[in-house]
């Protein structure tokens, strides 16, 4: 797409909405939905939390420790620990750029915009 900005906000809007059918359906069948940073979450190694910088084409995650998984797969497990490490928290916020990319508080749960 030509406009970068205008890409960049249709496809911010596309993650906004799987983000409420999350939510929506958590709470249609009593699941807790958690929203988390997925920044560096295919980086950062599952076992030991070392950086390992890699391009997008790389899809095998090796790490010094030994840890091997595909990308997506040690992304994945980031991605839990993360949700994992706000049990207990209620209300917890997130902060995230709207389709203007201007920053909007939410608490999670609520329909409620900051």
């Amino acid at each position: 797409m030509k406009n970068h900005c205008l890409a960049k906000s249709i496809n911010d809007a596309g993650w906004y909405q799987f983000r409420k059918w999350l939510e929506h359906f958590g709470k249609k069948f009593g699941r807790v939905t958690v929203g988390v940073n997925p920044a560096y979450t295919s980086q950062n190694c599952s076992e030991c939390g070392e950086v390992v910088k890699k391009s997008l084409s790389t899809r095998t995650h090796v790490c010094g420790c030994g840890c091997e998984l595909d990308r997506d797969h040690n992304a994945a497990i980031n991605i839990l620990n993360r949700a994992l490490g706000t049990v207990g928290h209620t209300g917890t916020w997130v902060i995230d750029p709207n389709a203007s990319g201007e920053s909007a508080s939410i608490v999670l749960g609520s329909d409620q915009v900051q």
